[in-house]
C-alpha cells in the first residue's frame, strides 16, 4: 500500500479543523507530518498530542515556503489551508478579495511550484487539494471564495496533466457543510454562529474528512482518486429560482408606470 511508501507530508492549515484531523490520521500511519498554520500556540498543542513537526507560518509567506520546501523531501502535499469573506460580489471589498486570491488560490499555486516539480522527479507523491462544493455549485453571498475554489479544481485536473507518465497522484476533496469551527472564523465567534450551521444537523466531521484522504492515500499506487465530493446526507446542491423583474421608481421614489 503507498502508506508505506510515503514517508514525509505536509499540511497546510493544520491547526485546527480538517488540516489538524488530517495530520493526526497521517501520524497514525508513522509518517513525518510538517503541520504548517498561523497560530503557534496551537501547532505546539498538536506537536505534543501527534509528534509532528510544527511551523508556525502563514501560507502566503513565499520565502518560509520556499524554505521549507527546500529543506524536505515531501511525498504528500494536503493544500487545506483557507479563508472566506461571505460577501455579494455586487458589495466585494478590495482586500477581501485580494485575501482570498492570496490565501485560497495564489498560496496553493505556488505551494504546488515548490513541491510536485521534485514528485515528478521521484516518480512519487500524491497531492491533496481541499476545495469545496462551493468550487463547482454557486450558492448566494460567496462569489470571491466561489471563484478561488473553481480555480483549485481546475489546478488538480490540471497537475495530472502535467505530471503525467509520473507515478504522482493528485485527489481534489471536496466538503460540503463539515462540523468545524470554521463558521465562527468566519462569521464572528458568538453562540449564534453555532446555533446557525452545526447544532441539531446531522453533519460529517472532520475525521471523516481525513478518513476520505487517508482511503484515497492507500489506494493501489496504479489507482489515482481524483475527486471526493463529501457533503451531509442531509444537504444537497442545486435549485432553480427565477424571478419577477422589479418596478422601476422615479426619482421621488414612486413606481413609474
Amino acid at each position: 500500500m503507498p502508506f508505506s511508501d510515503y514517508k514525509t507530508a505536509l499540511v497546510t492549515g493544520a491547526s485546527s479543523g480538517i488540516g489538524a484531523a488530517v495530520v493526526e490520521r497521517l501520524r497514525r500511519e508513522n509518517i513525518e507530518v510538517h503541520a504548517v498554520a498561523r497560530s503557534a500556540q496551537a501547532l505546539r498543542q498538536l506537536a505534543e498530542r501527534t509528534g509532528c513537526i510544527a511551523h508556525a507560518i502563514d501560507v502566503t509567506d513565499r520565502p518560509a515556503i520556499a524554505e521549507l520546501a527546500g529543506q524536505v523531501e515531501f511525498d504528500i502535499l494536503v493544500n487545506n489551508a483557507g479563508v472566506d469573506r461571505p460577501k455579494k460580489f455586487l458589495e466585494a471589498d478590495e482586500g477581501d478579495i485580494d485575501l482570498l486570491v492570496d490565501v485560497n488560490l495564489r498560496a496553493v499555486l505556488h505551494i504546488c511550484r515548490l513541491i510536485v516539480p521534485g514528485m515528478v522527479a521521484r516518480d512519487r507523491g500524491h497531492v491533496i487539494n481541499i476545495s469545496s462544493i462551493a468550487g463547482a455549485y454557486n450558492f448566494g453571498g460567496n462569489s470571491s471564495y466561489h471563484a478561488t475554489k473553481a480555480g483549485v479544481s481546475m489546478l488538480s485536473s490540471q497537475l495530472r496533466i502535467d505530471a503525467f507518465g509520473k507515478r504522482v497522484r493528485v485527489t481534489e476533496i471536496c466538503p460540503g457543510r463539515v462540523a468545524t469551527d470554521i463558521f465562527n472564523h468566519v462569521h464572528g465567534d458568538d453562540p449564534s454562529i453555532r446555533e446557525r450551521f452545526i447544532d441539531g444537523f446531522e453533519l460529517p466531521q472532520a475525521t471523516d474528512i481525513a478518513d476520505a484522504i487517508a482511503f484515497a492515500i492507500s489506494a493501489p499506487v496504479a489507482v489515482n482518486i481524483g475527486h471526493m465530493e463529501i457533503t451531509p446526507t442531509l444537504q444537497v446542491m442545486g435549485g432553480l429560482q427565477t424571478a419577477r423583474p422589479q418596478p422601476k421608481k422615479d426619482p421621488s421614489g414612486e413606481p413609474t408606470p
